[in-house]
């Protein structure tokens, strides 16, 4: 059984109250938290590690605005999520202006923070899934726990994150230590990263803590010349796509999106939402309670802790206060405990026009309270 991936966030707040009510509602939604109420020590901790939200106080709106947009400007934190906390004082605009994505009005309320920190967490697992990934191979060894030099098998690389195989399990959560040169590169790579999550067949997902900078342009400059090569990639006729959704899922694959496993590709218009679901096995009437948390024309994912094995035919029923809108689709991929990447089947124009009438409840979904 996989570990499942936490995610991080930074609250960055002095006010007592709104820490305790917002801690309280991202420790309840399993998204790690560190508190910080200084905005210099913010910045320094920007600079170190990866978040996958940030939240910031905006009473010091000039120095709230710089801290977003450094963020903004840091390699290894460019695509999170930013929530501004705010009052009837900020120039909500500007702060938009700049990089936020949500804001929180005070007095924090505990309702209203919480449904724009659901919303605000589809939108950090869509960043997170969305990462290209680039399939490598190569030996190396790692160190963590008091382990040293434990071979490892490299098995494909993103800006954020690695994944390897390793023949023993490692402590979830430990501090890995990497030393390695990737294909076709003479330089010499060293980070750390702490384990994120792992399977049954050795499968392990790091997530990069610290990256020298020496090591980050080597990084990224073996990235984008992958990622170019991978553009290339030319599916076989017996992978061809039979319809234009189907298309869009599968040629993600050849740009680069790849992960470990096939039910791991990625359509690139997933928009992140919030749809409270229904789902039923193919000739069953048992239905699962979940939510949609990113859709795209030609898949979605679902939050639920209930999940099934891949391949697994279903029905998604979203009820709307106009409509009932059913869709049809198999499981590509399963986290359990986490949730399951579904591939939509749209083989009449009745199902992709209840596709459409899908995204257009996302869209409507509001991300401002």
């Amino acid at each position: 059984m996989a570990v499942t991936m936490a995610l991080t966030s930074l609250l960055v707040c002095s006010d007592a109250q709104a820490v305790q009510v917002l801690r309280n509602i991202l420790q309840d939604m399993g998204i790690v938290v560190e508190s910080c109420g200084d905005l210099r020590m913010a910045r320094a901790r920007l600079e170190d590690g990866h978040y996958d939200a940030v939240l910031v106080d905006c009473q010091n709106e000039p120095a709230a605005i710089e801290l977003i947009a450094q963020a903004r400007n840091t390699p290894v934190n460019k695509t999170v999520v930013v929530i501004a906390i705010v009052s009837g004082l900020n120039d909500v605009r500007a702060i938009f202006a700049k990089g936020a994505n949500f804001m929180l009005y005070k007095p924090i309320s505990r309702e209203r923070a919480a449904h724009s920190m659901r919303a605000a967490r589809g939108l950090m697992q869509s960043e997170r899934r969305i990462r290209p990934r680039i399939p490598v191979q190569a030996n190396t060894s790692v160190a963590y726990a008091g382990e040293e030099n434990v071979p490892a098998a490299l098995v494909d690389l993103s800006e954020d994150g690695i994944a390897f195989r390793s023949d023993g399990k490692l402590p979830p959560h430990c501090k890995v230590y990497f030393q390695f040169s990737l294909p076709g590169n003479t330089s010499l790579i060293r980070l750390s990263g702490e384990v994120m999550w792992q399977d049954s067949s050795g499968r392990v997902g790091i997530r990069f803590a610290q990256v020298p900078q020496t090591s980050r342009r080597v990084l990224n400059d073996w990235l984008q010349a992958n990622l170019a090569a991978a553009a290339e990639v030319v599916l076989p006729e017996s992978q061809a796509p039979s319809s234009d959704e189907d298309a869009s899922l599968r040629l993600s694959a050849g740009l680069g999106l790849l992960s470990v496993s096939a039910g791991d590709r990625r359509n690139l218009s997933r928009r992140a939402c919030c749809l409270g679901a229904e789902v039923f096995r193919a000739n069953s009437r048992a239905a699962t309670r979940c939510t949609l948390i990113d859709i795209s024309p030609g898949g979605c994912y679902i939050e639920t802790i209930e999940t099934f094995p891949t391949g697994t035919v279903l029905e998604i029923v979203v009820r709307t206060e106009d409509l009932k809108l059913r869709v049809h689709g198999k499981v590509l991929s399963t986290h359990p405990g986490f949730g399951m990447g579904v591939e939509f089947s749209l083989r009449t124009d009745e199902h992709r026009k209840q596709v459409q009438q899908l995204i257009a409840s996302a869209q409507s979904e509001p991300k401002l309270l």
